[in-house]
């Protein structure tokens, strides 16, 4: 059986770095993003690696989209593991927290992750054989001021991936959650400068005093280290490996 992937979100961030290890690793991939060029890096990784990749802009907020977007992968690629690495996130106080980023949050990072699994979960009972991640977070298990949709989203998840392991014991489906801390993405480069600008603080300041004070390891989680971590997940030896959260977190959730 060809090995071939799902990776929600992974035109850009950490998705991306999970594919190219993936890839390198001889897994075809199915990218999925909203990256106008996303097509060009699905093609670009698939060149690079010699894979077949394929790409879909598949809207998470539609179960029916991400239905498809599993048969789509199917079709294309035969087989199909599943990594939910998609999500948005939004801080605010909660008594301003706009109602519909609330909902907005909670149907990306949570929602959409239930809907892949129940449409992917025939196709692995079939083949007698599924590895299902998810991307949660360090927040999964911890809570952060402002952050009140990410951290109930995150959280889901973790429970989502008990019961899918729990469901898919006898069938040869595992199911984990990585839980990384804060990763140096575009994303969170970008959320430095904000708050350097909010706490009128240099950038170096607001990475040792707001973003990794936490962490007892003073330093960004590395990309690889959250990609081979799913690649031993996805691992066909790794079938007793599930129901669990693999926290990569600088041992922040040690305290």
């Amino acid at each position: 059986m060809s090995k071939s992937v799902l990776i929600t979100g992974s035109t850009s961030g950490i998705g991306l770095g999970i594919a190219e290890v993936f890839a390198k690793n001889g897994y075809q991939i199915m990218f999925h993003g909203l990256e106008v060029n996303g097509a060009e890096i699905a093609s670009n990784i698939g060149k690079k690696y010699k894979v077949n990749t394929a790409y879909s802009n598949a809207n998470l907020l539609d179960s029916t989209a991400i239905t498809q977007l599993i048969e789509e992968t199917r079709r294309q690629l035969g087989s199909i593991d599943l990594i939910n690495n998609a999500g948005i996130q939004y801080v605010s106080p909660i008594e301003d927290f706009p109602n519909e980023m609330y909902e907005k949050i909670i149907a990306i990072n949570m929602n959409a992750v239930f809907y892949a699994c129940k449409a992917a979960w025939k196709h692995m009972k079939k083949q007698k054989f599924g590895r299902i991640i998810n991307i949660s977070s360090v927040h999964g298990i911890r809570a952060s001021e402002f952050k009140s949709a990410y951290v109930t989203a995150k959280h889901g998840v973790v429970g989502m991936t008990k019961v899918m392991a729990l469901e898919g014991a006898p069938y040869n489906i595992t199911c984990n959650a990585i839980c990384p801390g804060y990763v140096k993405t575009p994303l969170v480069e970008n959320q430095i400068k904000d708050q350097a600008k909010a706490h009128q603080l240099s950038e170096d300041e607001v990475i040792e005093k707001i973003m990794l004070k936490k962490q007892a390891v003073k330093e960004f989680i590395p990309m690889e280290t959250i990609a081979e971590t799913a690649l031993l997940l996805a691992a066909a030896h790794a079938t007793t490996i599930t129901g669990t959260t693999f926290t990569l977190d600088g041992g922040w959730s040690a305290q």
